[in-house]
């Protein structure tokens, strides 16, 4: 509990600065389930590849907020800088799409609200740090290369 203490008024003050809509979240129910993009089975780690869709200004709304108490499975400072640098495109991408909790123009806050969850949500239930790779270029092969020391010496042993 004491983590789950710390990870919702984060979440909730994301929700909040990210122009959710709160009586839907309250209304919400879990229809679709999270299939995480890779899992490292032997210590239950999950793995993310962020495309270059992943870096924008609502992202990085979410990355300010998060609490120096909270583990994480990726280099933040490094993910800022990715934010600041590509959301004027990627800010842009569907932008006249609405989300069921973020309304008109909502899609990109959507995707990082749920990005947001899934870095405290690891660490709340008591997993190994969510691990991110950045693949900004869209390609996968040259971010594992980038990556690949980073992510095993995360990986618990």
């Amino acid at each position: 509990m004491p983590r789950a203490e710390i990870a919702v008024p984060a979440l909730d003050t994301m929700f909040k600065r990210l122009k959710g809509l709160m009586p839907v979240l309250h209304s919400c129910r879990v229809n679709k389930p999270y299939l995480p993009v890779l899992v490292h089975l032997p210590s239950a780690t999950l793995v993310e590849v962020d495309d270059v869709l992943r870096f924008t200004s609502g992202r990085l709304t979410t990355l300010d907020l998060y609490t120096p108490e909270v583990p994480l499975g990726f280099d933040i400072d490094g993910y800022k800088a990715l934010c600041r640098e590509n959301a004027a495109t990627s800010d842009r991408w569907r932008y006249g799409l609405a989300s069921k909790m973020f309304g008109f123009h909502g899609v990109q806050n959507q995707r990082a609200y749920e990005d947001a969850i899934r870095d405290l949500a690891s660490w709340v239930m008591g997993l190994s740090p969510l691990i991110r790779v950045a693949a900004i270029d869209g390609d996968g092969v040259a971010a594992y290369a980038r990556a690949k020391d980073v992510l095993l010496s995360k990986l618990p042993s």
